[in-house]
């Protein structure tokens, strides 16, 4: 499972290194970053669904590798 944040959607709300602070990351003007490859570690998919649900710009892509 890897993510991805669409940084022309994001809006900055900050929802998702709000809600799963391990999983992202601010930039210096508040947008949110995945750090390293976005690779969701293990036992961390639940909060990683909880942050894409909660982006009111549905700007965080989730891709669930094979």
């Amino acid at each position: 499972m890897k993510l991805r944040i669409d940084s022309g959607r994001c809006q900055g709300h900050g929802r998702c290194y709000d809600l799963a602070p391990g999983l992202f990351g601010e930039d210096d003007e508040g947008y949110g970053t995945v750090p390293g490859t976005g690779v969701v570690p293990p036992g961390d998919e639940r909060t990683a669904r909880l942050a894409v649900s909660n982006c009111p710009e549905r700007a965080i892509e989730l891709h669930e590798e094979a």
